[in-house]
């Protein structure tokens, strides 16, 4: 930078340079400006040529903090709230192609159901077939976001944990690093800090974080029993005073739904009426959604049963974006992500998943909101992780994740607002 070449033996820049020194320092880890990334130093070292007045002095430092200040907010962006939503298991080739009928008539499926499912989601044509499945993903984020992980044009998205199943998923997306002694879904509480705690611990985000999930493992992977956050898991109740009738009836509703898949994991729709109830009574700045019925239809051979799951989330996902952007709380500054914890196997492997199953570990992303340039399904060449969503997540915000000692998945820049 052209200010630390004219730093000479000389005299010692004066106090301003002190009085500016914090609000230097904080810009600065936004944009990693070179002259003031080693102000500890800077301020105690800074020597400017005699001939230099104060005037000029003071022109260079107010010039500086100016400078980085514009910086800072245009990398801002016009993000104020996240949307995070996690689909377990769901895989890249029915979100890119579509449903495959080889799986549609499997054991079990009667005549008539089979032909429901001909006329709700096949089509010999790949694009209007994955348009029948997922609408509002095809006609809405397509248009309006990105949708990375298409593998047929070498748009490649990957878990990058060796295990390639739940838990491990989900820590390394919610962490931005992976921890290989996260090797179950039977694994205790996750020793490791994640990207939810460190936005809530922002002083403007404090309290405004919060986990609607289907599954109690979410809650033992964000260390429910020592967070202050609030982490929704089966069977808790939204608590409180002065609860909406949404907000109770979504409470009642999943305490009379039968518990299908045992007292570790409640459906889907019931996570999103405890959700959309919540957001639209509490206005919280940063939601994160863990959908699970998708998985537990693939692990159980129910091809259809899969297709329906992911058609309705795909319509729950559209309308929480329709009712939040009618909300003048969340209009036009809520960015949407939506990625899965893992893929699956194909062929007579489709059921299932882990590192013993080819393809696994091959997922997709999706992301739409104010800052991120409508490109649609992105077709360039080109390699990511699930260890990036944490990073890119925070940076929509204005935040900069990082965790001591651990490397964390770079940010996705093409998601983010113009630098």
């Amino acid at each position: 930078m052209i200010l630390r070449n004219k730093i000479k033996e000389g005299d010692r820049l004066d106090s301003f340079v002190l009085t500016c020194h914090p609000l230097l320092y904080k810009l600065a880890a936004y944009r990693q400006l070179n002259f003031i990334n080693d102000l500890p130093a800077f301020s105690n070292n800074l020597f400017l040529p005699k001939k230099f007045s104060m005037r000029l002095k003071l022109y260079v430092v107010t010039a500086a903090c100016f400078l980085s200040f514009l910086a800072f907010s245009q990398s801002a962006g016009k993000t104020k709230n996240v949307v995070a939503i996690l689909i377990d298991g769901y895989r890249w080739q029915e979100l890119f192609n579509g449903s495959d009928r080889a799986f549609m008539k499997t054991t079990n499926v009667k005549e008539d159901a089979l032909e429901v499912a001909n006329d709700k989601y096949w089509s010999e044509d790949k694009y209007a077939r994955r348009q029948k499945l997922m609408p509002f993903t095809w006609k809405v984020i397509a248009k309006n976001g990105q949708i990375y992980g298409n593998r047929d044009y070498g748009n490649k998205v990957n878990v990058a944990n060796p295990y390639w199943i739940s838990y491990p998923g989900r820590a390394e997306v919610l962490s931005g690093f992976v921890d290989p002694a996260i090797n179950s879904n039977g694994y205790g509480s996750n020793p490791n800090t994640n990207v939810l705690e460190y936005i809530d611990g922002k002083k403007e985000f404090t309290g405004k974080v919060v986990t609607f999930a289907c599954w109690s493992a979410t809650g033992r992977c964000l260390h429910k029993e020592s967070s202050d956050m609030l982490i929704s898991v089966p069977w808790d109740n939204i608590e409180g005073e002065n609860l909406t009738e949404a907000e109770i009836l979504a409470n009642e509703m999943q305490q009379f739904i039968p518990r299908i898949y045992g007292e570790d994991e409640r459906l889907d729709a019931n996570v999103y009426a405890l959700a959309k109830s919540y957001i639209l009574a509490k206005h919280p700045r940063v939601t994160y959604l863990d959908f699970g019925d998708v998985d537990e239809y693939a692990h159980a051979g129910d091809y259809n049963g899969y297709l329906d799951d992911i058609h309705n989330l795909d319509a729950m996902i559209g309308n929480l974006w329709n009712t939040m952007q009618a909300d003048p709380f969340y209009k036009d500054n809520t960015t949407f992500f939506i990625f899965p914890d893992h893929g699956r196997g194909i062929g007579s492997e489709w059921t299932s998943h882990g590192s013993s199953i080819a393809h696994s570990d091959e997922t997709w992303f999706m992301v739409m909101g104010p800052d991120t340039k409508p490109l649609g399904e992105m077709t360039n060449k080109q390699q990511l992780y699930q260890t990036q969503y944490a990073a890119t997540i925070a940076a929509i915000l204005g935040l900069n994740y990082h965790v001591q000692g651990k490397t964390i998945g770079e940010k996705i820049q093409r998601v983010l607002p113009k630098e």
